[in-house]
Parts: structure tokens; sequence; C-alpha cells
């Protein structure tokens, strides 16, 4: 009897070394990063380093209120460490699920063994948003394990709904790089491709934040749709959600229809 989900498994089975040497990643930047705010929230010095600063930088780099744990937290771990890394997993992994196995010849082999252009797409894909749910569970469940500790003062909700923004601008990056790869079979188009919209996204966002006459950029900030509203201080915000997934979802019907279409090796 044939078991069920044979690339799902294979892709998780070949990865566990490398899953839990993200998870101690992950670890050591919230390990690094959370608990000092126990010695910053309502530090005066603190706040006349942050009045210092030119008012653009505060904007751009979102420390206007890093003297609350929750614009802390965004500020330092899921504006920035977090999504850095969350974003660099989702390029590698995405890069090599379909363009790197077809470059290395491996993909034909595979779909030579009896499953579908349709199946490798969802189920590698499927691989890969598992490993990204488990490091933004990981990270939700340390954060609140230090939420005392560091008084920090979050809501259990909003960091589900924090953690849903971060998995959703990753998951949205991961697609691109596995509709470029599908589209191209080339590890270096996806590559690029994923990089530069997690880029291009962080950057439009930055610029976004100068001035409320560039207010319309965020329109086009998936970085804007996950963390513009302030879900670790405000909740989840449902319409940046929606376009992340939704978008996401579009970008893996769009890689099925890719690697259809294509003749792969050539």
């Amino acid at each position: 009897m044939t078991r069920p989900l044979p690339l799902y498994r294979r892709s998780l089975g070949e990865s566990w070394r490398s899953l839990i040497g993200w998870s101690l990643g992950f670890l050591a930047a919230l390990l690094l990063y959370v608990p000092l705010f126990s010695s910053i929230g309502g530090n005066p010095d603190m706040q006349a380093l942050l009045d210092s600063l030119p008012p653009a930088m505060i904007s751009a780099l979102g420390y206007g209120a890093i003297a609350t744990g929750a614009g802390y937290v965004s500020a330092t771990f899921y504006g920035l460490m977090g999504f850095a890394l969350s974003t660099i997993a989702a390029v590698a992994w995405s890069s090599a699920a379909i363009a790197g196995d077809e470059e290395l010849g491996s993909l034909e082999l595979t779909l030579a063994h009896g499953v579908t252009r349709t199946q490798v797409v969802l189920e590698r894909s499927a691989a890969i948003i598992t490993k990204l749910v488990w490091l933004n569970v990981l990270s939700v469940l340390v954060i609140f394990a230090l939420n005392d500790s560091a008084g920090l003062g979050l809501e259990f909700g909003n960091l589900v709904a924090v953690g849903a923004a971060l998995l959703g601008i990753s998951v949205l990056i991961a697609m691109v790089g596995i509709a470029a790869g599908a589209l191209t079979g080339r590890r270096g188009w996806a590559t690029g491709a994923a990089a530069g919209v997690a880029v291009a996204s962080y950057a439009l966002n930055a610029v976004a934040n100068q001035s409320t006459d560039l207010d319309w950029l965020h329109s086009w900030s998936p970085y804007a749709w996950a963390f513009h509203n302030a879900p670790l201080s405000d909740g989840a915000d449902w319409g940046g959600l929606g376009l992340l997934y939704g978008v996401s979802a579009v970008l893996l019907a769009t890689a099925v229809v890719a690697l259809n279409k294509r003749d792969v090796g050539i």
C-alpha cells in the first residue's frame, strides 16, 4: 500500500537537521533581544537616545513605540531579525524545491517514479510551509514564556496575530520562489525573485513611513500588509492577512500551471 504524501514526508525527513539549525537561530535571536527589554522599557536614557535620532530614521526602522513591550518586540524581532531569518529560510527552501532539484537533474528522476508535477509543487510547498509554521510557533511560545520576566505585557492573542503576519509574508516570499522556479527551472532566478520581493517590500514600507504623502506605497508592500497596522499591540489585521495568504495561493496555483506546461530540464 502506497503511503500518502510521499514527497511531503521525504522533504521533511531530509531537512530535519537544517530545521533544527534554523530553530536554534531563531531561539538565539529571541534570547538575545527579548530579555533586554526589562532594562530598556521606561529607561530615560533610551528615550533620550531616541529623541536624538532623526525622525525619518525612527519611522523607517519602526522604533516609534520601542519603549513599549509590543513596540520593542515588533521592532527588534518581528520587524527585523525574525523577518530577516524567515526571509532567508523561505528563499533558500523555495529556490531549492523545484528549480534547484531540476538543475541537479533530480526532478526528472522524481517524475519518473509515478508522481505528478502538480503533486511535486503542492507537496514540496506544503513541506516548506510546515517548516515556516514551526519556526513561527516556536517564536510565539518563546516570547510568551519570556513575557512576564522581561516585563513585556503582551497578550497571547496578539502574539498569535503577529506570528500569523510573519508567517504570511514568509509564505508569500516562499511562493514567489516556488513560482519563479516552476516558470524558469533556474535556481538563480528563483532566488533572485524571492529575495527581490522581500527587499523591495521592506524598502517600500520604509519609504512610505517617511511622509503621509507616500502612505499609498504601503498598499504595494507585503511587509506593510503584515506589520503596518501593529498586530502585536492592536490584534490581527484581517485585510492584510487576507492579502498575504491570498497572493500566496495565486502564486502557488501559478507554479502548478507553469510546471505542468513546461518541458522539465530544458
